[in-house]
């Protein structure tokens, strides 16, 4: 039965990405003139990732936490890692990120095309270059007002424990003026175990936490906002997944 439904959440996904690329693709081009962040055509883009997860029986995700009010007040906004499932569950949230990916997964056929249609962010690791383009177009995204979403772990961690964050985020928002918006997710590790690409039973939640504001911090203070927020995520997601775990026990 297991391998039934991972290949009608296979099949149905691939469906999913062939019917709405013309449908984001056509956002793109009658919005784009008049909305320079491409705001439409991002949400357009993420709603394909909600569609996936409600063709997949085994997978149940839920958003909950604090509610942003104005959807086009940019933030930095930084997660826990850990897996690609990810992705699909951020993806509820009700309004537009542009995603800090690695370069890789831009060269996917057809999903990579809409990924740099809709303003999402290319980033090749260890290449500082790559870094200082990236870097620079996260800024232009927030002089958008558009938020933009960044792993500050980097990668997800093969283990049960969070790694070290990194400074680039948190730099990038003070420099920007703009808050960070810390996310907790939890349940996602088991949706889609590093290594494999095999759908699992799981229940997984993002948790919004409250925006940390940046102003009258300067680079100096890039650690010290770096640590909080790392302690935060980390507290937040031992209190979402004791409520998973109450939750599916009853």
């Amino acid at each position: 039965m297991n391998h039934l439904l991972n290949a009608w959440a296979w099949v149905t996904s691939v469906l999913l990405v062939i019917v709405m690329f013309p449908i984001v693709a056509a956002v793109w081009a009658v919005t784009t003139p008049f909305d320079p962040g491409r705001y439409a055509a991002g949400r357009w883009f993420r709603r394909l990732a909600v569609m996936q997860v409600a063709m997949n029986p085994l997978w149940r995700f839920t958003v909950s936490g604090v509610r942003i009010t104005d959807p086009r007040r940019p933030y930095v906004v930084v997660s826990n890692h850990e897996s690609y499932a990810d992705i699909f569950l951020i993806s509820h949230l009700p309004w537009e990120m542009k995603w800090l990916s690695k370069e890789t997964i831009f060269k996917i056929p057809v999903m990579g095309w809409m990924m740099r249609m809709v303003g999402d962010i290319p980033l090749r690791r260890g290449e500082r270059s790559s870094g200082v383009a990236a870097l620079a177009a996260c800024r232009d995204r927030l002089r958008k007002r558009v938020s933009v979403m960044i792993f500050p772990e980097g990668t997800r961690a093969p283990h049960d424990d969070m790694l070290p964050f990194r400074d680039g985020a948190f730099r990038l928002a003070i420099d920007s003026g703009v808050p960070i918006l810390p996310l907790v997710v939890a349940g996602t590790r088991r949706a889609m175990a590093k290594g494999t690409f095999r759908f699992q039973h799981t229940v997984a939640e993002v948790r919004v936490l409250p925006p940390i504001e940046t102003t009258g911090l300067t680079t100096d203070d890039v650690a010290s906002l770096r640590d909080r927020v790392r302690a935060a995520i980390a507290e937040g997601r031992a209190a979402l997944r004791r409520d998973l775990e109450a939750r599916i026990r009853a």
